[in-house]
């Protein structure tokens, strides 16, 4: 049996095909662990959602701010759409249970046993693991119940931008899903940096990657984490960057999280031109 972690695959269903078949996956013994980000912008984004979810058991999805997204489409919170990459999955014959099974996946996924946890984005430097599962499971309890509606329409917006467990109500849950769902960079108290998206050395003084902030409580977990295409291949003691940057014309990745770590790629054409949403 074998553990992969795959990057964010955006709706690039061929290529995903693809980089299964380069691990030779086999959905009788194997696992797969996917960073969140399924769908938007990539041109299969039904083809992508509605594979996961037919993976049952052999496949973990967090979510990423992509799948958010299409969550927010899905109840008519009003949105940017001029990108219609969405439509096939608003528009198909199983949009409900679609929409269902993706707003009932978790935002953090923790395995005891495997030695690692895994989000989609990252965690602020107050957060240990004890932390971050309670925060997270505030905001899925939320999205399971009769307050998803009322929580899509509070949950865009930078602030608040610094965790104070005092923090109450829409205020809490739109910070924990921009930590587990959108942060790159942070300075040194956990400020949080929405706004920078370049590799280190591109932000501005003082924000650090979130995963550099001294001391931060999480720094004992290995930390599985995609979002940041620019940041690439990205690996340092207790962090595994798995955004390679498919949708741009880099590659999808995986990394085999069992004994021993490993990565594979395939080299993808591109859908979008970087620099265009």
């Amino acid at each position: 049996m074998a553990v992969y972690a795959i990057g964010d695959i955006q709706g690039c269903f061929d290529d995903l095909q693809r980089l299964l078949a380069h691990i030779r996956f086999d959905p009788g013994t194997d696992h797969l662990w996917f960073v969140g980000d399924l769908v938007n912008r990539g041109l299969q984004s039904l083809a992508t959602l509605r594979f996961v979810r037919d993976l049952g058991e052999r496949a973990v999805t967090v979510l990423g701010n992509h799948d958010l997204h299409l969550i927010a489409a899905a109840h008519d919170h009003p949105l940017d759409h001029s990108d219609h990459t969405l439509d096939d999955i608003l528009t198909a014959p199983d949009r409900a249970g679609l929409i269902e099974w993706l707003c009932r996946r978790p935002l953090l996924h923790h395995d005891t046993a495997l030695g690692f946890t895994m989000v989609h984005a990252g965690l602020p430097p107050q957060w240990d693991l004890a932390q971050a599962q309670t925060c997270a499971r505030e905001v899925e309890q939320v999205l399971h119940g009769t307050q998803r509606s009322a929580f899509i329409g509070q949950m865009y917006g930078n602030k608040p931008n610094h965790w104070s467990p005092r923090l109450q109500g829409w205020d809490r849950l739109r910070f924990s899903v921009n930590c587990f769902t959108r942060m790159r960079y942070c300075d040194t108290t956990g400020k949080l940096d929405l706004k920078s998206k370049g590799p280190p050395g591109t932000q501005p003084q003082g924000q650090l990657p979130w995963f550099e902030v001294p001391g931060r409580a999480s720094r004992k977990l290995n930390i599985v984490f995609g979002h940041w295409s620019s940041l690439g291949a990205f690996s340092a003691p207790g962090v595994y960057a798995t955004d390679t940057g498919c949708l741009w014309g880099g590659r999808l990745s995986a990394l085999r999280l069992d004994d021993p770590v490993q990565r594979f790629s395939v080299p993808c054409a591109g859908q979008r031109k970087p620099g265009r949403n």
